[in-house]
């Protein structure tokens, strides 16, 4: 694999830093539901009308047509310049868009794609359970076919941005005398279909951006199903593969840029030692260096990943060796922050902002658990990329 980016990329990476530099937003993102749908909409907006909107996706669905070399360069970019990679649009540009792009029919693909690329609408996910999170084939919210509608009763739990969200892509039980792997389906719901109650969850760093979604009669028409009635669950693992694939990428670049942060920080930081600048400490020295080779290796597992996936529909098993790398990495990172900040990160209340070192302590855990835990990427490492027994 060749690591060199060529001119006609080079001269693509400076038209996006260019535009990137005059557009990108300049105020605050706001913690409030309205004000996260009102932001991260018009944002999405922005890069439509500008043209960076579904930079890889075909052309005839309202993308760019470009590779995912340049898609790539985008998220690099983009992360650079401090910009989140995962937002209220996120599901939608990289969950469902994809999967509907894919497994989805002629009428779902030219209503949906158009609207998510636009910045018109918000996607959420909505498949694990309270008891189906790591065992997601163990789920059931159960649907039962009425005419034409589903009708839908159960639970989901872990749902970012249900709060603010139009649709969702939603995994629901439609039959129970096979494996569990079977009777699944794949469904588009509407957020505002009456039934549906949402109830956020209050997280430790102090956000409520995951919530618990309750589902009493729910009436889903039959045209909303992605893929055939019971066959869900291989549609879903198209949607996982885009997940732990290509969509984490923005926020691989990101990590690289908070290391590079925390080592300017330990300059001027006062060490465990309380006289020196916690840099000039050998072992939180080596620690920085570990964790700044950890993420160059990321990223060249990443530039392997999107070469195989150029050669696919989908990225396949082996994104979640990204993804279960980048979860350890965002732990130890994290971790080494904290070590870094001692008791007085604790003490000062501003370093609890979720983009603080405190804030992203916290969050750092849930990288081991949002899109399939550690112990699930490591059981699909081991039986589809290695080829052991179950």
């Amino acid at each position: 694999m060749d690591l060199d980016f060529t001119a006609e990329q080079v001269e693509f990476r400076e038209q996006v830093l260019t535009w990137l530099t005059e557009h990108k937003p300049r105020e605050s993102r706001p913690r409030d539901d309205a004000g996260i749908r009102e932001y991260d909409l018009a944002w999405q907006r922005t890069q439509w009308e500008g043209g960076w909107a579904g930079i890889a996706w075909p052309t005839e669905y309202g993308g760019g047509g470009l590779t995912l070399l340049q898609q790539l360069i985008w998220y690099e970019e983009y992360a650079a310049q401090g910009l989140p990679g995962i937002d209220a649009c996120f599901v939608g540009l990289n969950h469902a868009g994809p999967t509907v792009m894919l497994r989805g029919n002629e009428e779902q693909k030219s209503f949906h794609l158009p609207r998510i690329l636009k910045g018109d609408v918000i996607w959420c996910q909505g498949f694990s359970e309270p008891e189906a999170g790591s065992d997601l084939a163990s789920l059931r919210t159960k649907a039962v076919i009425d005419g034409d509608h589903l009708v839908v009763n159960g639970q989901k739990i872990w749902t970012s941005s249900a709060n603010c969200a139009d649709f969702q892509e939603l995994l629901v039980r439609t039959d129970n005398t096979g494996s569990k792997h079977d009777g699944i389906t794949w469904v588009i719901a509407d957020m505002h279909t009456p039934g549906i109650d949402i109830r956020p969850i209050k997280t430790m760093e102090g956000g409520a951006e995951f919530c618990e979604v309750f589902y009493d009669d729910v009436r889903i028409p039959l045209s909303n199903v992605v893929g055939e009635i019971n066959q869900g669950w291989s549609v879903a693992m198209s949607t996982l593969s885009f997940e732990r694939g290509t969509a984490f990428t923005a926020n691989q670049v990101r990590l690289a840029k908070v290391v590079e942060d925390l080592i300017d920080f330990s300059r001027d930081h006062v060490g465990p030692d309380g006289r020196r600048p916690a840099i000039a400490d050998d072992e939180i020295a080596r620690r920085l260096a570990r964790s700044r080779a950890s993420v160059a290796s990321l990223r060249a597992m990443t530039y392997v990943g999107i070469c195989h996936t150029m050669k696919s529909d989908t990225p396949g098993p082996r994104g979640s060796m990204l993804k279960l790398h980048y979860a350890d990495l965002c732990k130890e990172i994290a971790a080494l922050a904290m070590d870094i900040v001692g008791a007085d990160g604790l003490r000062n209340s501003s370093r609890w902002d979720p983009m603080g070192w405190v804030g992203n302590y916290f969050y750092s855990f849930s990288q081991s658990i949002g899109g399939g835990t550690s112990e699930i990427q490591r059981n699909i490492i081991g039986e589809r990329v290695l080829g052991l027994p179950r």
